[in-house]
């Protein structure tokens, strides 16, 4: 029996043979006053007492706390967790032009438009994983020593003076998972971390449900979204536990190059400052750009490396991700054995993609990656050519991953209030979805992503085009400073 229903049924138990010891003192005792009025005031008062302090714990015969009703309350953690991108974009007016097919240029998965697929290769390491019989049970927490030595091997750019150690590799559920891990082994409680804006917004909703503080570094879309590195150093204080740098970039598609990481590896030295790199899209370069693992230019500083299978081998769904500890001064010894320590918190990551890991990494041929940057690539230069051409918008080339941001000049859209809704009504027009800026932290913007085919992203372009056209204010001032329009033609 529930504890609520047994404390009521203790209560009407107690409460009737309450009344019934009255009632029988009351006839055993001649010129008695009648007891009745005192019990009914008793039962009230404990029945209002229970209603209106329902958390309250009273106590029974024996002592011990007991709870009248249910009480049940969600954790802090799971209140102060907050996914930005799905709370945004649930909060838009969106109906869809019934005459114009949806285009979702919103969706980070490069594989739901079926334009992008996994390498046969991929695909048969799995299946012959499966097949094996040999990964069906549960791994080390780290995960299965040969598939770490193939990240290991993977991943030895990230360390060109020296071999990996695969107990430097701690495998997890996703890049997600990845990041989380460190952020949790590095801040505390009232510490902070240094994340960038415009940034990925899972940065923040793994870290504000912590309590672990996000300080925002700028990036400056002038100058290729690098970052404001004064502004940056500014944000520094004791509190501080990690600097997280995304390179490439989402949302961006910013490159950082050597020169740059050098400036941020600068600042960590001065601040003994361990760096958490995610570098998911590390691959994801275009031609005349170049990826440089911030690891491989320092030994000074601490490194966490987070990557995976996700966008590369174009399989989010798998959840494969790892870490790799770039620490070669033993300057994250306590933090590793905590990293560690969150392994044991799921028992360990997919074991089946474990035990195609290997075959996964030695087998998938160049020339499929190639396949895949070219795709993006194209994507990207027609869409910058296209809305570069368009009143009111500012797109910023990307050098690499899979997204482009958007300016978008507000003050020449008086129609709409902000980024947001200017989303919004192009959903509602024009049936093409963006994510805005303010998704990214970065209102004024607005970002898509370059995995759609080719035609699609041409249409989607073009429906902009017209959508901006149509509801761009021509600044009437300059026309009359070029001498195009007399004063006389502005009265109405």
């Amino acid at each position: 029996m529930p504890s609520s229903v047994a404390n009521e049924s203790q209560f009407r138990f107690q409460s009737s043979r309450s009344s019934r010891q009255s009632s029988c003192s009351s006839r055993s005792e001649p010129g008695a006053t009648t007891p009745t009025s005192d019990v009914v005031d008793k039962a009230l008062a404990e029945l209002q007492l229970q209603s209106s302090s329902k958390s309250e714990l009273l106590s029974t015969s024996s002592g011990k706390p007991q709870r009248f009703g249910w009480q049940i309350k969600p954790s802090k953690l799971s209140l102060n967790t907050h996914n930005r991108i799905r709370n945004i974009v649930e909060s838009l007016k969106i109906k869809p032009n019934p005459e114009k097919p949806m285009i979702p240029l919103s969706i980070g998965d490069p594989t739901i438009f079926g334009n992008l697929k996994a390498a046969d290769e991929t695909m048969k390491a799995v299946l012959h994983s499966v097949e094996s019989g040999k990964y069906n049970g549960y791994a080390h927490t780290q995960g299965h020593e040969a598939a770490r030595q193939a990240v290991a091997k993977y991943s030895a750019h990230q360390r060109p003076n020296e071999e990996i150690d695969p107990m430097e590799v701690v495998l997890c559920s996703g890049c997600s998972s990845a990041l989380e891990y460190c952020i949790l082994a590095l801040a505390d409680r009232g510490q902070n971390v240094l994340i960038p804006r415009p940034g990925f917004c899972l940065y923040h909703t793994l870290a504000e449900g912590l309590d672990i503080e996000v300080r925002y570094y700028d990036l400056l879309p002038d100058q290729q979204w690098r970052a404001d590195l004064v502004q940056l150093e500014s944000l520094i204080d004791e509190n501080t536990a990690a600097l997280l740098i995304n390179n490439p970039s989402n949302p961006c598609g910013s490159v950082f190059d050597e020169k740059h990481l050098r400036q941020l590896i600068g600042i960590c030295e001065r601040h003994y400052l361990p760096i958490i790199a995610d570098e998911i899209y590390e691959h994801f370069v275009f031609p005349g750009s170049k990826h440089v693992a911030v690891s491989s230019l320092t030994t000074e500083v601490p490194v966490l490396s987070c990557g995976g299978l996700t966008k590369r081998f174009l399989v989010p769904g798998w959840r494969m991700g790892w870490i790799i500890v770039h620490d070669r001064k033993q300057r994250l010894v306590d933090a590793v054995v905590g990293l560690k320590n969150m392994c044991g918190r799921i028992l360990g990551s997919n074991t089946l993609i474990q035990g195609a890991l290997p075959e996964i990494l030695a087998k998938t041929p160049q020339s499929y990656f190639d396949g895949v940057i070219d795709v993006l690539h194209s994507n990207a230069t027609l869409a910058y050519k296209m809305l570069k051409q368009v009143r009111g918008l500012n797109p910023v080339m990307p050098n690499g991953a899979m997204y482009m941001m958007i300016g978008v000049d507000i003050e020449r859209f008086p129609a709409f209030k902000d980024d947001t809704h200017f989303v919004q009504e192009l959903v509602n027009e024009q049936s093409v979805f963006c994510l805005p800026g303010s998704c990214f932290e970065y209102p004024g913007y607005v970002r898509i992503v370059l995995t759609v085919p080719k035609t699609m992203i041409e249409e989607a372009c073009a429906r902009m085009t017209e959508f901006c056209d149509r509801h761009f204010k021509k600044d009437s001032r300059a026309f009359i400073e070029h001498g195009l329009l007399d004063e006389e033609d502005l009265a109405f």
